[in-house]
Formats: C-alpha cells, sequence, structure tokens
C-alpha cells in the first residue's frame, strides 16, 4: 500500500522546487516560451493550477465534480488547454499566489480522505495516494518544461520513483492510445535511481528489458526528452517499441521532443 503521508510530503517538495524557480521571475520572463508548443512559463503553471483546482473539487464534492464533468462533455478535448491558457492571463504575481492556495488546499483535501475511498475523475476513479502520485508526475513534467525554458538543469531527487512508477504502470495505455494492443509478457525495468540504488519492476528473467538511468527514463516516459538523447538501453523488440510510445500521462500521445533538440 502507498504511503499517503510520504506521497503528501514529496507532492509539496515538488511544487516547492518549482515554485523556487518561477518566484524569482519578472512579469516579462513569466512570458518566456518553452519547449511545449503554444505555452509559456505562465501557461505551465496555470495549467498545474488549473488541475490542482479541479484535482480539489473531484476530491471534497463528488457531485459537484460529476456535474463539471457532465457540463464539459461537449469541450472534452479543448478543456484543459482552455483551462490554462484562461488562467495564464492572471498577472504573474496573482497567479503564483492561486497556484500555491490551490495545492495547500489539495494537500489537506487528499490528507483528509478516508482509506479506501475512490475519488471521481475524467477516467477510472482513483484513490488519494493515486491522485497524489499524478499530481507529482505532471507537476515534476511540466516543471521540466519550465526549467527547460529558463536553461537550469535540476537536480533529481527520489521523487522520481513515483514518476517511474506511473510510467511502468502506464505501459498498455501507451500501446492502446497509439492503436495497438500491448504484449502479454510483463517487462523488466532496472533503473539506477540519482542516489546509485536499483528500483526495479517486472520478472528478473524477463527477456524483454529497459535498464538506464532514472531521470532518463523518466524524460522519455513524460516525453520530455527523446530517447535517442538519453542513456537507455532495451533488450528484445517489444521493449524497444515501448520505449518509443511510452507515456506517463493520460490522454492522446505527445508529440515529444526531438533528438538532439536539447543538445
Amino acid at each position: 500500500m502507498a504511503d499517503l503521508a510520504a506521497l503528501l510530503d514529496d507532492y509539496a517538495a515538488e511544487c516547492a522546487d518549482l515554485e523556487n524557480l518561477v518566484a524569482p521571475l519578472t512579469p516579462a520572463q513569466w512570458k518566456t516560451p518553452t519547449p511545449a508548443p503554444r505555452w509559456d512559463i505562465a501557461t505551465q503553471i496555470a495549467h498545474l493550477t488549473w488541475t490542482d483546482e479541479v484535482s480539489v473539487l473531484a476530491a471534497t464534492d463528488a457531485d459537484a465534480f460529476t456535474a463539471f464533468l457532465t457540463e464539459a462533455a461537449s469541450r472534452a478535448f479543448t478543456l484543459v488547454d482552455e483551462g490554462a491558457e484562461e488562467i495564464a492571463e492572471t498577472p504573474p504575481a496573482d497567479l503564483l499566489i492561486r497556484w500555491r492556495n490551490g495545492r495547500e488546499q489539495l494537500l489537506a483535501a487528499l490528507a483528509a480522505v478516508p482509506a479506501g475511498t475512490k475519488l471521481p475523475w475524467f477516467g477510472p476513479p482513483m484513490s488519494a495516494a493515486s491522485m497524489l502520485s499524478a499530481r507529482i508526475m505532471e507537476t515534476w513534467a511540466h516543471g521540466q518544461d519550465v526549467a527547460d525554458a529558463l536553461d537550469v538543469t535540476r537536480v533529481p531527487t527520489a521523487r522520481l520513483r513515483t514518476v517511474a512508477h506511473i510510467s511502468v504502470r502506464a505501459r498498455n495505455y501507451a500501446y492502446l492510445v497509439n492503436g495497438e494492443s500491448g504484449p502479454a509478457e510483463e517487462f523488466r525495468v532496472e533503473l539506477t535511481a540519482p542516489d546509485g540504488t536499483l528500483w526495479t519492476w517486472g520478472p528478473e528473467d524477463a527477456p524483454q528489458r529497459v535498464t538506464g538511468p532514472a531521470l532518463d527514463f523518466c524524460l522519455v516516459a513524460t516525453q520530455r526528452r527523446h530517447r535517442e538523447d538519453t542513456a537507455l538501453t532495451t533488450e528484445g523488440p517489444d521493449a524497444d517499441h515501448w520505449l518509443g510510445i511510452a507515456q506517463a500521462f493520460a490522454g492522446p500521445p505527445g508529440p515529444g521532443r526531438e533528438a538532439g533538440q536539447f543538445a
């Protein structure tokens, strides 16, 4: 069972690290383009803000969240971007406060969810721990876009384990959104953590394998780096193919990044 208290701490820490990047920026710097097409730094933070606020609704008022989904059904493919772009028009100082308040509300809301409760969401219902894991992954991934926009190299942390775990668990989802059927057998994933220890998933004797730095795997699975620009290696054609379509996030396949884009 996931340690909810540890996930709460990790989410708060991931948000704090990103806030340390954006808080000192001038209003003009908030308009710096990021690698995500049409999104500047303000839009990245606005997207996180919007998602946190919607998550609070799901965690605190299931009926209201269901009503929100019904109302937004006709905009299912544009809803997220519209929300981010609208909030991004907020003056940076106010946006920073709104983001901070939203995530603090989310931390309090998820800490209060009774054990075993499933929260409504855009896809299948999820536990408080699963929602926190998703928020850690997304905050880290969009934080990477901000870091790239600012030409900053972030220090990887043990929080990457949550990002990697989601990425491994989402293997079959990646096949599904690409219109493919995933292999029946599990893959072996062996990743070197930032502290040099080994994180593993799947059978030790699996012939299909992905190995390499945890940071590289997370960058590829969140589509923030092209696999050719990493130290990841694969054994077996299925594992090799998966690494080319892996995605840790929900929704259709993203455009990813070009090989050599960050050379």
